[in-house]
């Protein structure tokens, strides 16, 4: 059963049982209320027929003998009845407005009366079905000398009413639930409309292929249906927002399969070019073995076969640097490669800057320290990499005579290590992938020596893994790498070195 449906139903049952109710109450109040008239109006004629019959002696007290008398107006279908020891009983139903003599009366058989009698027996005032003549509603009383009279009158007035106030109510409550159901139906279809736009958005979302490849979710709730200040809206603009996440997740998903599949391109081209190398020098150098099979300790081949192997010492070096380069970027994305102690930057920079001279010695090196140590919580041996790292990309990216500076200052909560150089600076193009993995440089920046392209990479991984970050701002002839690090990282767990 739909919503639709069990909303009318509840709402047009409970309307229906209120005025079921109603009804009943106010029917009753009628019937109530008519029932007190006619029983004013019939005491007041008891009273005058026994008035009537108290004027005859007893053994006189017949209808008959009553009705020889001039009366008064009487009411239309007035019972009279006399029950005399004497003479016995007798009644007559009045069908005139003014009863006299030669009024019209219709006298009560012995069946009748005996009706009139059983219904009376042991109360004042009693209704009762008379045969052929219909319901009555009848009271009895006597007279000083004990003679019974009987008055009635007819209740086909209060059955009347009552009927016509049943059919009334009857076609009232029929029309007004017509409405009623009209009136819901329409309500609830216009207030259920946002509900059945966000099933349709929701169908045509499931109906898209979302598993693979580059996915944009389109699809949105109509504004119209999705006001958050109704309820139905509030559930429509709420799909609006799941769908923006989705797709943003969905998106952010197509960019790492792209990055590992770049990544997996670029892992497997460096590591191709040093296995190549190895194959190559060690083919050289069985070759050069099996030509002179009995010469193997001649100079020519020991000279050959050593420079060969020292070429392939120097591939698998290559590699090895490669592949712990990629298992420290994976723990540092698990959190699992960083131990925490007192890292003194200042120290750090200068043994780094005293590293770096000699492998560049046609560059100017300026070293910028406070006189004060600027102490952090972290990884002494992860930061000594960030200054080494950080300082072998500046002198390899710039050319001969570059000044690289490098600083390290405190600024409020922070520790800032900051390497500048005064280079070509950084490829614009380049600068929104500088610290992704295996990123290389161009022209404007042109390397005399090679490298992995994981240098910043890994740089960017131990920042974010004590908590800090890392920037780059770059023009011509003014490139700084900035790093900045909380004395204290929260998420820091002190640990012995």
């Amino acid at each position: 059963m739909s919503l639709q449906t069990r909303l009318m139903t509840a709402v047009i049952g409970f309307v229906s049982l209120i005025l079921v109710i109603v009804a009943v109450i106010t029917s009753a109040t009628l019937s109530r209320t008519l029932e007190d008239q006619l029983d004013q109006k019939l005491f007041g004629n008891l009273k005058a027929l026994a008035a009537l019959v108290g004027q005859v002696p007893p053994s006189a007290a017949t209808v008959g003998n009553i009705l020889e008398r001039p009366l008064s107006q009487v009411p239309p279908g007035l019972l009279f009845a006399v029950s005399n020891p004497v003479s016995g009983t007798s009644g007559v139903i009045f069908s005139g407005t003014e009863v006299d003599l030669g009024g019209t009366t219709r006298n009560l058989t012995k069946a009748q009366l005996s009706q009139v009698a059983a219904a009376l027996d042991g109360s004042q005032v009693a209704n009762v079905a008379i045969e052929d003549i219909g319901s009555y509603r009848v009271a009895i009383t006597s007279t000083s000398s004990d003679v019974a009279v009987v008055a009635g009158l007819p209740r086909d007035d209060i059955q009347n009413q009552l009927t016509q106030l049943l059919t009334v109510i009857a076609l009232a409550t029929i029309g007004g639930l017509i409405l009623l159901a009209l009136t819901t139906a329409i309500t609830i279809r216009v207030s259920l409309r946002p509900l059945r736009a966000v099933a349709r958005t929701a169908t045509r979302v499931a109906n898209q292929q979302l598993d693979r490849g580059e996915v944009i979710i389109t699809e949105r709730v109509p504004a119209s249906e999705a006001d958050p200040r109704t309820e139905t809206g509030l559930v429509g603009a709420s799909l609006n927002k799941l769908l923006d996440h989705v797709n943003t997740s969905l998106a952010a998903r197509q960019k790492n399969e792209e990055q590992m599949r770049r990544f997996v391109a670029d892992a497997s081209h460096e590591l191709r070019t040093p296995l190549a190398s190895i194959r190559g020098y060690s083919e050289l150098s069985l070759r050069a073995l099996r030509q002179n099979p009995a010469g193997a300790d001649a100079p020519d081949a020991i000279e050959s076969t050593t420079s060969s192997l020292e070429r392939i010492q120097a591939q698998s070096l290559r590699m090895t640097r490669l592949v712990e380069d990629l298992l420290l970027l994976a723990r540092l994305d698990e959190g699992r490669e960083l131990v925490y102690g007192t890292v003194d930057l200042t120290q750090l920079a200068l043994e780094g800057l005293s590293d770096a001279r000699p492998t560049a010695a046609d560059h100017h090196w300026v070293i910028d320290v406070p006189d004060e140590p600027v102490s952090i919580l972290g990884d002494a041996g992860r930061m000594h990499q960030v200054v080494a790292n950080l300082l072998a990309n500046a002198r390899t990216h710039t050319p001969a005579g570059t000044t690289i500076t490098l600083s390290v200052s405190q600024e409020g909560s922070d520790a800032v290590l900051r390497v500048h150089d005064d280079g070509p600076g950084i490829d614009p193009a380049l600068r929104e992938e500088l610290f992704a993995r295996f990123a290389r440089g161009d022209s404007s920046r042109a390397r005399q020596t090679g490298g992995t392209g994981l240098g910043l990479a890994i740089v960017k991984a131990i920042v974010d893994g004590h908590g800090g970050t890392i920037t780059a701002a770059s023009e011509p002839g003014d490139t700084t790498f900035t790093v900045r690090l909380p004395l204290t990282p929260t998420a820091a767990v002190p640990a012995e070195r």
